[in-house]
């Protein structure tokens, strides 16, 4: 049996999370008799000497482990020839920044199973950290929502005492500050120039669900799209209004209707529909899987319409844009942000981004890595998820031909370097590494 490493995160000083948690360590430890190293680092949110009670062994690398678990990506340099890695990759789409890092992996003969494709047999994800990308974007949203009113000067508001996610000692303590909100705005109701306050989520995956599982804490009522232009302005609820795919495009030929299916296969027969719902809303979180292929959500040139008159400015005030893709799904979008630095305001009239929330535009939560901003609580749920499989694969004969290597069939269905050679399913990745 190999001994499983557990490396430091080097990709930002905000990254705290682990792929195992301390709790699912000591599970494996006792019941299947795995051996752990974890290595030394000093942003780890959950502490060294958790790990040793666990039972693992703490170093300074990981030269004795033949199986390294992490969470993003790992710089090709720190490869090593013959490892087994399992983490997020992000090379599936050929992202250019991760080839060299695919392409090293090749080289050294090494594996790759990507947490992203680990799932069942109906393609459904089983390990994923999609929920608190959605809970802690919808916490800075409401943050960014408090600073920009203050900004407009309007103190007395219920989101004025908001806290970005990083700041809240864990999930439950942002739970009860909003709690403490939304009994503010029972009592209280919402300033006059914030009704009708909606905020607006598109789809309905893991991520907006978490995102919306927020934002339900505040008294809240559903509505749907097309109930939107005749919300009253005397409202002191908060209105929710979920966007599936058919009231974000449509049909160029309306002669037909919108289908699902369809749109997914032939998209250039669709263009985007959403732009006139953006007049009515207060927040839009944006929580869509995106590629070039389909429409957009919102374009340069209707950011650009709808905040035209800066004496008539629209009623949304901030995109917390959760899917972050750069001049993807929201055009606003034009790079990402950081926990420190989280928020700018995008100027239709320029294109360009100022931090902060002062200007003529909206208000854009841009961070790429939102679980990072609750590294424990996100931690343990993919921990959970995550622990079940790996007794499987330490147990694994990663020695073997693939087909004989005994890797449970999701994390086979993973994998998409196998001793140094593209699996399969993954082998149309070869037109995008460095010749």
């Amino acid at each position: 049996m190999v001994r499983i490493g557990i490396r430091r995160e080097d990709k930002s000083r905000f990254e705290g999370r682990v792929p195992l948690v301390p709790a699912e360590v000591e599970r494996l430890v006792k019941n299947d008799g795995i051996e752990f190293t974890v290595q030394r680092s000093p942003i780890r949110a959950l502490g060294e000497d958790l790990f040793v009670k666990a039972g693992a062994r703490i170093g300074d690398d990981l030269a004795d482990c033949g199986v390294i678990l992490g969470v993003k990506e790992i710089p090709p340099a720190k490869l090593e020839p013959g490892k087994t890695y399992a983490y997020f990759s992000h090379v599936i789409k050929g992202q250019p920044a991760n080839m060299p890092a695919l392409a090293r992996i090749i080289e050294l003969g090494a594996t790759l199973i990507d947490f992203e494709k680990i799932t069942d047999e109906q393609g459904q994800r089983l390990v994923a950290f999609g929920r608190f990308a959605g809970l802690a974007g919808m916490i800075d949203s409401l943050w960014a929502l408090g600073r920009r009113l203050l900004h407009e000067g309007q103190r007395d508001q219920p989101f004025a005492d908001c806290l970005p996610a990083p700041r809240y000692r864990d999930l439950e303590h942002a739970r009860r500050t909003l709690s403490d909100v939304a009994d503010r705005i029972r009592l209280k109701g919402l300033p006059e120039n914030l009704r009708p306050f909606v905020c607006g989520f598109t789809g309905y995956g893991k991520v907006s669900t978490g995102a919306q599982e927020i934002f339900d804490l505040l008294p809240v009522k559903e509505v749907a799209p097309a109930e939107l232009p005749g919300l009253p302005r005397s409202a002191n609820e908060c209105f929710k209004v979920v966007f599936r795919e058919g009231h974000m495009v449509e049909r160029i030929d309306a002669s037909r209707p919108f289908n699902l299916r369809e749109y997914y296969d032939l998209p250039d027969l669709y263009r985007g529909a959403f732009f006139p719902h953006a007049h009515h809303l207060t927040v839009l979180m944006n929580c869509i899987y995106w590629e070039s292929k389909y429409p957009r959500l919102l374009a340069r040139e209707q950011l650009a319409e709808l905040y035209r008159d800066p004496a008539a400015p629209p009623r949304l005030k901030v995109i917390g844009d959760i899917s972050c893709d750069i001049d993807g799904s929201v055009a606003c979008t034009v790079r990402p942000t950081a926990p420190d630095n989280p928020v700018y305001v995008y100027d239709p009239a320029t294109g360009q981004a100022a931090d902060g929330v002062a200007g003529i535009g909206p208000v854009v939560l841009a961070i790429d890595f939102l679980p990072s901003e609750l590294p424990v609580d996100a931690s343990k749920h993919f921990s959970r998820a995550l622990a079940p499989l790996v007794a499987g694969l330490a147990h694994a004969d990663l020695e073997a031909p693939f087909e004989k290597c005994g890797l449970p069939p999701e994390l086979a269905r993973a994998t998409i370097v196998y001793r140094g050679e593209l699996t399969e399913r993954y082998r149309y990745l070869k037109q995008y590494l460095p010749s």
